[in-house]
């Protein structure tokens, strides 16, 4: 990127798993650098086909759909509670940046795809992402989210290694 570059929406994808500081700290210093805004996407994988009938199987198909949307809430509540203990903790980005540029967003779908179908909705100029270590030959044969994101993006894409 040069100088002149500016980067004015950010997609922070993260699996919201502990070690993933690292990624959002990055995303966090572009939006500071370029005063952007940061859509923080968590994606649902869906259910397995089979899983899916053993549960409706077991329970009411609205009782599902209730738990369901409890989930979905709890699950935005957890992001929230997330975005706003690391600007509690986080000091540097107090005079920065406020809490307005960040925005929580939760998608349903194949991670790789929902991540490249939010981008392309939000317009977003660059994607940041963490990485877990895998080994070389699991990469290979199964390939991680950010190796089909990168693969598949025309976007400029941060990839950031994070711990286990």
């Amino acid at each position: 990127m040069t100088s002149k570059t500016k980067i004015n929406k950010i997609l922070y994808a993260s699996d919201i798993e502990k070690g993933s500081r690292p990624a959002f700290r990055a995303a966090m210093s572009l939006c500071g650098k370029y005063d952007s805004e940061i859509t923080y996407l968590h994606v649902i994988e869906p259910l397995s086909s089979s899983a899916q009938n053993l549960i409706k199987g077991l329970v009411d198909t609205n009782d599902v759909d209730g738990i369901y949307q409890k989930s979905l809430t709890d699950l935005k509540a957890k992001m929230k509670k997330r975005i706003t203990q690391f600007f509690d903790q986080e000091i540097e980005f107090h005079d920065t940046l406020s809490l307005d540029q960040v925005k929580a967003h939760i998608e349903e779908g194949v991670s790789w795809e929902a991540i490249l179908k939010v981008a392309d909705e939000i317009d977003a100029d660059v994607i940041v992402m963490g990485t877990r270590t895998h080994s070389a030959v699991g990469q290979f044969f199964s390939g991680s989210t950010a190796n089909k994101v990168m693969l598949n993006t025309k976007r400029p894409l941060l990839i950031i290694p994070l711990s286990k």
